[in-house]
Order: structure tokens, then C-alpha cells, then sequence
């Protein structure tokens, strides 16, 4: 066993060969590398799989031993101080190291095809294998300077990957602003770091808690400043892992490629900040104002996530603030010192959430076939609707992906989540019931994404190639203002069938493209037909290849099964569950009970009532968008239906729905308030700045200059070459200033 942990410094580098030699190979042999690029995408896979079966192997060491292992060497020795360098092998090591390889390679078989028609597929190999690096180096870390190296070259690799695209204007500020924004969380980290040694005089972690832990319990210490040290830490965390108010920057690095949505934005970048916290709790666990700060933060990101998410029209942004939503929920189990519930809700949610991601971008991929669609309209979900007829395996790997997240059993995130909300009662009511309604908010939610997408409204008929009469795919969302409030419901919903039906047949181009071959394999063929008068071309959307297809049906799997390694069964009053045994080590450390047992009674109880809520946000969404026809009957008994139920009471109605449409489509006007305030009130600030150093500091040098030259051209026609006229000048210069001088004497 000691031999084989030797070798775990294999895990981090393992990948980092790959953007090595790209590199390298662009620089001296480009024509040759770019001709055998699919061979990288099978080495970056290759080297990912030894990182995979390494963690996987200590994994199941670490599960049978019960015990923690630490590598390290000196770096810097002088004096007193000696800095080192090495490795950490515990229970959240692994945790993490395998959910960054098997999603890894995932992502990576799904971006050999993904990424086939771009030119910058050897740069996207070399970006992601240098963030698997970059992402494991940080998890093995042993001490806070090595997590800080390696937690820069996260970001690094991040702004690298958001801004891939970057000829895209969109794009290249969705990079600035994650840059930005994380560096804020990243200077606050580093003066926790710096605080925290000035405190303890070590970065090794269990020197630091040690040396910390025992000069609380003997009061040596300022509390003031402890908690400000903490406050600076967790400032990392919550850039990081987009909590608020710093995560304004997670919806705009949807403009990267989708494959790194799913990689860096669901499953493993965002969840470092959840690792600093689960690496550090030791250290916040003995403060409790920390504690609550890390549950309030928590909390409210839990809400916020979910509220934004309600009227998102891009599919990406819509997961994206989900992710922020369930992040905010492992930030609230650590916060209530729940460190095992907040862990298994981080692996059932990256498996899942990395699901969806692939799944949108499965969708995104078969969009983007139909003739004239561009990216941000591929991207759009009321665009979208009747894809179930032709992407049936990625609705359904959707589907279950969706189900997953509402919390619905026997999937992953139900039990983790479950125990989340569960924990919630013990901690706070208040909390409680935040985190119980957000749960149904994720339910309707997220099936209004899946409804959007793959059911929805068709409203343009055509032929397909049997003759018979199909529909094409466009939906229809109550979300929004389109309509005038002033007239009935069947006046305005029939307004906007119309209006979006005229509208779409602009969507489309005229001309039959031709589709490269290295995007395609095929010619598909296209159809041609007539409506409203305009002669249009379109293509079907067609279900992805087979190596888009493996990684969701594995994940799928995952989905399906990977909550089973928290489901405890009672034997001799004893939780057997893999995933306690797995943290023994980690829960000793903070002191909690690992005989966690599990009352089967008390669980079903609370499980009647999550799911209640999760089928009741489904049920809402299932109403709301559910496929609706565009005809004046269906149209009417809508209107009915509002009638009875609302009354008098409509306008009052509509304008609650118009203000939870603008306080969720526009991110809840954050967004806003930060480019008022701070972006412009720097600008601001720079533009008084410019104005003062050019009229005042720059003014008084060049109106002495300008004094100089009149004076000068002043006097030269004074002189006229006679001493006795400068004798006479220069003696009356001398009689006023004493005369001047004389007065003042006098005076004062």
C-alpha cells in the first residue's frame, strides 16, 4: 500500500504531456501536427484514464484502510522557515480526483466530435488537459501555497477555455469579466493564506490546524483578526464557486464551448471553491461567526440561483444558474457543519449537472444543422420544441439528467439533497423553509428548460420525407411582454402565435449551405417548403454521433446509480454506507460521529414531503408550457381557465408575472448595480483623474512655460543696449520693493 501511494504525484501530471508536446509541435512541426490531431484527443483521453485508474485505486485503499497519506519535500529552507512541497492522499482527495477524471474523459470523447469543425481543436486539447492538470494539482495539494499556485493556474486555465472563441466580441469579455471578478476572491484568499502564517507560522495543513485549534481554546489569539483572515478565505471560495456576490461571472462563461461548460462550469472548476471550504473546515468549524457567514452566503445563493434561472431563454445560462443554485446548497451543508451531506451532493450533482450540460450540448449540436441558424439562436429555447421526435437519446439522457436535479428517487441528487433539506430543520427554520421552496423552484424550473426544449409548442407545419404532416420546432413561453396588457389573454396569446410564426420565416436563409466535411460525414438532405407566402429552406435536427452519445449514456449510468454509495442500512446501529466509510478519516478529524445511522422511518416521512414539492414544481411547469396548439379553442379555454381563477384580479396578475420575468431575465438587476457603481463610477473616478492631471497639473506646467516666453518677448523690446537705461530700471525695481516692504513693516 505505502508503495503504491508513493506514485500518487502521477495523478496531477499525468495529463500535463499533452499541451506540452501541442505545443511544441505547433512550434516546430505544425503541418504534421495538425494532420495527426486526432491522435491528441486519444492521448489526452489515454493519460487521463492512468490519472483515473490511479485515484480510483487509492480510492478504494482509502476505503478499506481508513487512513491518510502525506508526501512532501523542502523547497526553501532558511532560518526558521522552510516551505515544502508534496501531496495529500485523504478521503476528499480522492472524492475529488475522480470526479475530475471520469467527467474528464467524458468530456473529452464528446469533444473529439464536438470540436471536429474547429480550427482550434489542438488548442482546445492543450487548454483542457493543462485545466485536468491544473485541477488535480490543486486537490492534491498539502499545504495553502501550493493550493494558491495551483488555484491561479484554475483561473488561468478557465480565462483560457471562456474566452476560446475570442474573436467573438461576447466571448472575449465573458473572459475579462470571470478574470475580474475571480481576482477579487483570489487577493482576498492571498491574504488569508498571509494571515493565517502570521497567526500559526505554518501552511501544512495539520500543523495549521493544530497550532490554530490549540490557540483558540487557550484565547492567545485576536479574535477580530481571525475572523478577518477567515472572511478573506472564504472570499476565494465564494469567487470561485460563484456564490454571491461574486457570481456575476458564471452565466457569461457560457460563451466557451459547451464541452467546457460541462467540465469547468458544472462538475469540477466551480467545485474547488466547495473543496477550500470542505479542506479548510477544521479551521472555520472552531468559529462560529464564520460558520454562519459560510450558511447565510449559502442561503441566499441558494434562492438567488434559483430565481434567476425562472426566465432564462438561453439553455446554457438556464444550467448555469442552476449550478450556482445547487453550489449554494453544498455551501449551506458545510456551513451547518453537515461536511458528508455537502460531499455527496458535490459528486451526485457533477455527474448529473455534467449530464445536462452534454445533453444541451447535443441539442446546440442538432440545431446548429438547420440552415441559418446561428449560434445565439441555436442556443435559444423558444426557439426550440419537438426535438423528442429527432434527438430521442439525448431528451432522454436529458430527461433523467432533469429528474436528478428536482430530486426525484431513486436518482442521484435525491438523496443528497434530501439530506440537505433535512439537515436544514436541525439548523434553522428560516433557512429551512428557503432551501424546501427553492426545491420546488428547481423542479419547475428546470422542467420548464426540458419542456421548452423538447416538447413545446409547434406552430409552422410542413411535409417531411414520408409525406405526412410534421411540425416544426418552435415554442411558445408565458414568460415575457410581448403583449399588451390591456388586451384579453386569447387576443394576446393568438397575437403571439402570429407574430412568432412571421417572425421565424426571417430566421432562415433562402440558400441551401453546404455543411463541411469535416463537420459532418454526410450531405443531409433539405426540405423546401411554403408558408405565409415566403419560400424557405430548412434542415432537420438530427440526433449527435456515437461519440457524443457513449459519454451521455455513461453519465446516464452515473445518474442512475451513483447515489447508492450514500444510502446507509442499519446494522447494529451502524451506517455501512460506502460513502461514511470512505470519510471516516475526514469525520474523526472534525470531530463528528461517524456511527451515523439511519432512521428508515424519519426518511420516508421527509422524502414524502421533498417529492411532494419536486412533483408540485413539475406539475406548475407541466401546466404552464406544456405543448399548446394555435387554435382559437385551445386558445380560449386557456383564457377561461384564467378567467375563473383570477378574476378582477388579472391585472394584479400580469404585473406579478412581468416583475418576476424582469427581476429573473435581468440576473436581478446585479448586474446592473455593479456596471452603475462600480464600473461606472470607476470610470468616473478615471475620467476626473484624466481631467486633473491634463488641466491642473499639465495646465500649470504649460501656463508657466507659456508666462516665460511673453515675459521674454516682453522684455527683449525693453533693452535697447544702454547700461545707464538697465541702472535706472533696476533702481526703481530695488526703491518699490522696499517701499512694498516698508509698508508691510508698518502695517502688521
Amino acid at each position: 500500500m505505502e508503495h503504491t501511494y508513493q506514485y500518487a504525484w502521477i495523478i496531477p501530471f499525468a495529463p500535463l504531456p499533452v499541451p506540452v508536446l501541442i505545443g511544441a509541435g505547433l512550434l516546430l512541426f505544425p503541418r504534421a501536427t495538425k494532420k495527426l490531431r486526432r491522435m491528441w484527443a486519444f492521448q489526452s483521453v489515454l493519460l487521463l484514464s492512468i490519472a483515473m485508474i490511479l485515484s480510483i485505486d487509492m480510492s478504494i485503499q482509502q476505503i478499506n484502510s481508513s487512513s491518510i497519506h502525506q508526501y512532501v519535500w523542502s523547497w526553501i529552507i532558511n532560518n526558521d522557515f522552510s516551505l515544502e512541497f508534496g501531496y495529500l492522499i485523504d478521503p476528499l482527495t480522492s472524492i475529488m480526483s475522480i470526479l475530475i477524471t471520469t467527467v474528464g474523459i467524458m468530456v473529452l470523447i464528446y469533444s473529439d466530435n464536438y470540436m471536429s469543425h474547429d480550427q482550434g481543436y489542438l488548442r482546445f486539447f492543450a487548454y483542457m488537459s493543462f485545466f485536468s492538470t491544473s485541477m488535480l494539482g490543486l486537490v492534491t495539494s498539502s499545504n495553502l501555497i501550493q493550493i494558491y499556485i495551483f488555484w491561479e493556474l484554475v483561473g488561468m486555465s478557465s480565462y483560457l477555455l471562456i474566452g476560446f472563441w475570442f474573436t467573438r466580441p461576447l466571448a472575449a469579455n465573458a473572459c475579462q469579466k470571470a478574470f475580474v471578478t475571480n481576482r477579487v476572491g483570489d487577493f482576498g484568499l492571498l491574504l488569508g493564506i498571509l494571515g493565517f502564517y502570521w497567526i500559526t507560522g505554518s501552511f501544512e495543513f495539520r500543523d495549521l490546524f493544530e497550532i490554530f485549534n490549540n490557540l483558540i481554546y487557550n484565547n492567545e489569539v485576536n479574535v477580530l483578526f481571525v475572523i478577518l483572515c477567515a472572511v478573506l478565505l472564504f472570499a476565494g471560495a465564494v469567487a470561485k464557486s460563484a456564490q454571491f456576490p461574486l457570481h456575476v461571472w458564471l452565466p457569461d462563461a457560457m460563451e466557451g464551448p459547451t464541452p467546457i461548460s460541462a467540465l469547468i462550469h458544472a462538475a469540477t472548476m466551480v467545485a474547488a471553491g466547495i473543496f477550500l471550504v470542505a479542506r479548510l473546515l477544521p479551521l472555520f468549524i472552531v468559529i462560529p461567526y464564520i460558520m454562519n457567514l459560510i450558511s447565510l452566503i449559502g442561503i441566499i445563493t441558494v434562492f438567488l440561483g434559483a430565481t434567476l434561472a425562472l426566465a432564462q431563454k438561453d439553455i446554457k445560462r438556464g444550467l448555469a444558474y442552476s449550478t450556482m443554485s445547487q453550489l449554494g446548497y453544498m455551501m449551506l451543508a458545510l456551513g451547518m457543519g453537515s461536511y458528508r451531506t455537502a460531499l455527496f451532493h458535490l459528486i451526485t450533482h457533477a455527474y448529473s449537472k455534467a449530464l445536462l450540460f452534454l445533453g444541451s450540448g447535443s441539442v446546440i449540436h442538432s440545431m446548429e444543422t438547420v440552415v441559418g441558424y446561428s449560434p445565439d439562436k441555436s442556443q435559444n429555447m423558444v426557439l426550440m420544441g419537438g426535438l423528442t421526435k429527432y434527438v430521442p437519446i439525448t431528451k432522454t439522457s436529458f430527461l433523467l439528467g432533469t429528474l436528478s436535479l428536482c430530486g426525484i428517487p431513486p436518482l442521484a441528487c435525491f438523496w443528497s439533497k434530501d439530506e440537505i433539506l433535512n439537515d436544514s430543520w436541525l439548523y434553522s427554520p428560516i433557512f429551512a423553509i428557503i432551501a424546501w421552496f427553492t426545491a420546488g423552484l428547481t423542479a419547475f424550473y428546470m422542467f420548464r428548460i426540458y419542456l421548452l426544449t423538447f416538447e413545446g409548442h409547434l406552430n409552422v407545419h410542413f411535409q417531411d420525407y414520408s409525406g405526412k404532416k410534421s411540425t416544426l420546432f418552435y415554442s411558445i413561453s408565458i414568460w415575457g411582454k410581448a403583449y399588451s396588457k390591456t388586451i384579453n389573454k386569447s387576443v394576446r396569446l393568438l397575437t403571439l402565435l402570429r407574430m412568432n410564426s412571421n417572425e421565424m420565416t426571417s430566421f432562415f436563409s433562402k440558400k441551401t449551405y453546404r455543411i463541411d466535411e469535416n463537420v459532418r460525414n454526410i450531405i443531409r438532405p433539405f426540405i423546401t417548403i411554403n408558408h405565409f407566402g415566403n419560400k424557405n429552406t430548412y434542415s432537420y435536427p438530427y440526433e449527435s454521433d456515437n461519440t457524443m452519445l457513449f459519454p451521455l449514456l455513461v453519465l446516464v449510468l452515473f445518474t442512475l446509480f451513483v447515489g447508492s454509495i450514500g444510502i446507509s442500512f442499519n446494522h447494529e446501529r451502524m451506517a455501512l454506507d460506502i460513502l461514511t466509510k470512505w470519510l471516516i478519516p475526514s469525520i474523526n478529524l472534525l470531530h463528528q460521529n461517524s456511527n451515523n445511522s439511519l432512521d428508515w422511518y424519519e426518511f420516508l416521512k421527509d422524502a414524502i414531503f421533498s417529492v411532494s414539492i419536486a412533483y408540485f414544481g413539475i406539475f406548475i411547469a407541466l401546466f404552464l408550457y406544456k405543448p399548446v396548439y394555435s387554435s382559437l379553442q385551445n386558445v380560449d379555454l386557456i383564457n377561461l381557465f384564467f378567467k375563473s381563477k383570477v378574476g378582477s384580479n388579472r391585472i394584479l396578475w400580469d404585473k406579478i408575472i412581468n416583475v418576476i420575468y424582469d427581476w429573473s431575465y435581468n440576473r436581478g438587476y446585479i448586474d446592473a448595480f455593479y456596471t452603475t457603481s462600480l464600473t461606472g463610477g470607476i470610470r468616473g473616478l478615471a475620467e476626473l483623474t484624466h481631467f486633473f492631471d491634463r488641466r491642473v497639473i499639465d495646465g500649470i506646467t504649460n501656463g508657466v512655460g507659456v508666462m516665460s516666453f511673453f515675459v521674454g518677448e516682453g522684455i527683449k523690446y525693453v533693452g535697447g543696449g544702454r547700461i545707464s537705461s538697465y541702472l535706472f530700471l533696476y533702481l526703481s525695481y530695488v526703491s518699490i520693493f522696499l517701499l512694498i516692504y516698508y509698508f508691510f513693516y508698518i502695517t502688521f
